[in-house]
């Protein structure tokens, strides 16, 4: 089984991902964990979107390769993987079926001012689900570029919407 929780920056993802992995048990591989550890250092401070994007994609290939040994062996994964695109999802969701595998797909949401106003509470507390800090600018630009499920993609997929408000 995987799980695969998405949904908008400050949604409540990582805080659900955890909890979930916790019930079942499940490695919980979260992307900007990897991320983090992996890139931040070499961060250009400007014109970063590129760089992050190539970075982003290295990093979903190999965690779902190790969501794919975890499922061989019989290990429950969670997978955070910030698929903002519905694109990017589709992907995942064609991964899943051609390898067989039972994937449970949730996204969380929240109002746009609940979900900013986690953001800020996070960059100051810096807590536990704490990876970096997210300016309001950052925030401006994820939330643009998020796109909700549609039609299709429910299609697609058995998806449960859960509203973290």
């Amino acid at each position: 089984m995987i799980y695969l929780i998405e949904g908008p920056v400050g949604a409540g993802k990582s805080t659900y991902a955890r909890q979930l992995s916790q019930q079942h048990n499940a490695l919980h591989l979260n992307l900007d964990e990897w991320m983090v550890v992996l890139f931040r250092p070499d961060r250009p401070e400007v014109d970063f979107m590129h760089w992050y994007n190539e970075r982003k994609q290295r990093c979903i290939e190999q965690i779902w390769a190790t969501a794919l040994n975890c499922s061989a062996v019989g290990i429950t994964a969670v997978l955070e993987l910030g698929l903002v695109q519905q694109a990017d999802r589709i992907d995942v969701y064609n991964r899943a079926e051609d390898a067989g595998l039972d994937l449970q797909v949730v996204v969380l949401g929240a109002p746009r001012k609940e979900r900013m106003a986690r953001v800020q509470k996070r960059n100051l507390e810096q807590g536990d689900t704490f990876q970096m800090l997210v300016s309001d600018e950052i925030f401006a630009l994820a939330d643009a570029a998020w796109q909700a499920p549609d039609d299709k993609e429910f299609r697609l997929r058995s998806i449960t919407m859960i509203d973290t408000a």
